[in-house]
């Protein structure tokens, strides 16, 4: 197990390195404004909570880098009509034009450095079996809580 997770890890580690470096020299952009710009634009009436929730981060960190990407113009809050305590973020013009070129350009890194190393088939396969083993992780976890 411990030779699973530092594989996990450290692939993880070279693959964030390699995508965001690329994000970097193309746009000026860190992954994470990557990443929290898709689940804005995927999430209806979307919350910091939300994109906490779906990263698996915290909501004070989330709220951080959301209040990076605002000041960046690429997000912005409004009042949130059934809850005053939370607020609706969305994707600003800024952003809804940025978003498919950082797209594209993540797409292309992950093809460049994961397309060659084993079959469609077997990335399909390893896909879902990583899913399989974050449900079960977080369930666990979900599990220690409520004891």
């Amino acid at each position: 197990m411990r030779v699973l997770f530092s594989e996990i890890v450290r692939l993880e580690t070279e693959l964030w390195n390699a995508v965001e470096g690329r994000l970097r020299a193309d746009f000026g952009v860190t992954l994470p404004v990557f990443e929290f710009l898709q689940a804005i634009s995927r999430t209806p009436a979307c919350r910091v909570q939300d994109i906490a929730a779906e990263l698996s981060i915290t909501v004070g960190g989330t709220s951080k880098i959301v209040d990076r990407i605002e000041a960046s113009g690429y997000c912005a809050r409004s009042a949130n009509p059934d809850d005053r305590r939370s607020s609706i973020i969305k994707l600003t013009p800024a952003g809804k034009r940025l978003l498919p070129k950082l797209t594209g350009t993540v797409d292309d890194e992950l093809r460049k450095l994961l397309g060659t190393g084993i079959p469609d088939r077997s990335l399909i396969q390893l896909t879902k079996t990583l899913t399989k083993l974050r449900t079960a992780v977080r369930a666990g976890d979900a599990t220690e809580k409520t004891a």
